[in-house]
């Protein structure tokens, strides 16, 4: 019998804007790269690295703060934005550059670079070793980029560089000018194929047009397992309670297992951990009165406050069935975290190709969740284990119902990157 997993699908792009006209026409698309090869070394301290992905971590909170007062289920990648932003970090100068440096909270360019490129390599590496030691492949963690940029459009060979040395990273040239579908059709087939056709139709009819000059794509796959499965017989279905103190009636999952678990006054923690790596999700679960104010203290600090304090302990554990999409349109939030210059005339992206005449004119993210007793084909089942240093004392079990609004996020447990975060108001 075949069971549902839980897949991630996190699609970001960015789309840069011409001020004037000049471009020549193509019919093929071909691909524009630095001859340089990728550092699959990066020299950084380790101060240096950590830093960034702690920066990481708090614009994924202050993000989720500015998304958090729309209504509904909230679900986002903060890792796929950030290093989509990171590789036009590299192009932007004067006030554009520090805008996007405060808002993302990255380093000087050149070590940002390198933290985002080991961290891509690292999730990559685990990836890797899953696929060596699970000949069924169990956990996927695929990440690609592209690029698509105007015909005969003249980047900077520095700019290029930067890309395919940190990133990996080439430009598939396009016309936009005179074929604008023909290259919405073959960017939305690109998407499609990274995220094994869960995503379709990103880029809608209008939003390409004859100014633009680059589309930037970053395509997020996850695909795991989880190291205790809930057996479906266990399933059954209960209230789940709204704000407004109504129920709902939604599938519940149910097991009582030794799990990694705090609580303090204002929620309980509850990690959830997939086989075969060292991913796990993060499970954040407040009364429902106190759900507001855990949103508004939502911060790095926090998150690592709860993270230090798991401990091992039997848990009487109740969870729904999720099923899930979401899609923002991030420009104006951007702008509003303090970044503004990017999206208007007075952008300077003069670092991609010598002048003052590159903007952002959209930024779209588009992602899609799947919760239930499988979870994800994941890896590291050892390394999950090999953390318990010793035996705990006997304790009564704990009970963790999420049987109301809760907050979550999956993480890589090896470098503390937040790779996806959210909420669920409403599990249906």
């Amino acid at each position: 019998m075949i069971t549902k997993v839980r897949i991630d699908y996190v699609v970001f792009a960015i789309f840069l804007c011409i001020n004037i006209n000049g471009c020549q026409a193509a019919n093929a698309t071909d691909l524009v790269v630095s001859d340089k090869p990728r550092d699959s070394a990066p020299a950084i301290s380790d101060d240096d690295f950590n830093n960034q992905i702690d920066s990481n971590n708090e614009f994924a909170c202050n993000l989720y703060s500015e998304l958090k007062d729309a209504s509904g289920n909230i679900f986002f990648s903060p890792f796929s934005i950030s290093t989509a932003l990171a590789m036009t970090y590299e192009g932007a100068r004067t006030d554009t550059e520090k805008q996007i440096a405060e808002t993302l909270h990255f380093q000087q360019r050149s070590v940002a670079h390198k933290a985002f490129n080991k961290l891509d390599l690292s999730l990559a590496e685990q990836s890797k070793q899953s696929k060596t030691e699970n000949k069924k492949g169990g956990f996927k963690l695929e990440i690609a980029n592209s690029i698509w940029a105007q015909k005969d459009f003249k980047w900077l060979p520095a700019f290029l560089d930067v890309l395919k040395i940190n990133y990996g990273a080439g430009i598939f040239t396009a016309d936009f000018i005179r074929e604008t579908e023909k290259y919405r059709l073959k960017i939305n087939k690109w998407v499609e194929e990274k995220t094994h056709d869960k995503i379709k139709d990103l880029l809608q009819p209008g939003v390409l047009n004859d100014m633009t000059r680059m589309v930037l794509v970053n395509a997020i796959y996850f695909y795991g397992q989880w190291l205790l499965e809930f057996d479906k017989e266990n399933t059954h279905d209960g209230d789940f309670t709204l704000f407004d103190n109504s129920r709902i009636k939604v599938p519940f999952m149910h097991q009582t297992e030794e799990y990694f678990y705090s609580e303090n006054e204002l929620f309980q923690s509850l990690e959830m951990r997939y086989k075969d790596c060292d991913l796990a999700m993060l499970v954040l679960l407040p009364k429902i009165e106190k759900f507001s104010e855990l949103e508004s203290k939502l911060d790095n600090a926090l998150l690592k406050e709860a993270i230090d304090k798991l401990e091992s302990r039997e848990v009487i554990l109740t969870f729904p069935k999720v099923k899930m999409d979401a899609q923002f349109e991030l420009a104006s939030i951007l702008a509003s975290m303090g970044m503004p210059d990017a999206f208007t005339e007075q952008a300077d992206f003069s670092g991609m190709d010598g002048a003052r005449d590159l903007f952002i004119s959209h930024v779209i993210h588009k992602a899609f969740v799947a919760i239930d007793e499988r979870g994800t084909e994941a890896a590291a089942a050892t390394a999950v284990l090999m953390e318990l240093t010793a035996a705990p004392a006997p304790t009564e079990p704990v009970e963790f119902k999420a049987d109301h609004p809760f907050i979550f996020l999956i993480r890589d447990k090896q470098t503390g990157s937040i790779l996806f975060l959210g909420r669920i108001l409403d599990p249906r």
